[in-house]
């Protein structure tokens, strides 16, 4: 069984920052692919960012430049520094990981159960 347990949401005002994390614990081998997507009222679940294990990074466009996720391997533990934030990037936000575990050593995929993020004056 694999936990992943998201923190750092909250309220912050236009152009503030927040950092999320996401830590994974459990029967795990190795993390492969972890990612970040959020859903807003009423919209499909999208995807912010993804990294995989070797640390290449991808973002979706609407946060290029003010957003950067990163990883401690050793932590299974993913993070995502959310700057510049605009009151379009309120939703709740889920870390999601690709991960190998013991003994099968099957890979699956978990999510967190999410984290509100409400960006407002």
């Amino acid at each position: 069984q694999v936990q992943l347990v998201e923190s750092g949401g909250g309220l912050v005002q236009p152009g503030g920052s927040l950092r999320l994390s996401c830590a994974a614990s459990g029967s795990i081998f190795s993390n492969n692919v972890m990612d970040w997507y959020r859903q807003a009222p009423g919209k499909e679940r999208e995807l912010v960012a993804r990294i995989t294990s070797g640390g290449s990074t991808k973002y979706a466009d609407f946060v290029k430049g003010r957003f950067a996720i990163s990883r401690d391997n050793a932590e299974n533990t993913v993070y995502l520094q959310m700057n510049s934030l605009k009151p379009e990037d309120t939703a709740v936000y889920y870390c999601n990981a690709e991960v190998v575990v013991v003994p099968s050593r099957r890979t699956y995929s978990y999510w967190g159960q999410g984290t509100q993020v409400t960006v407002s004056s």
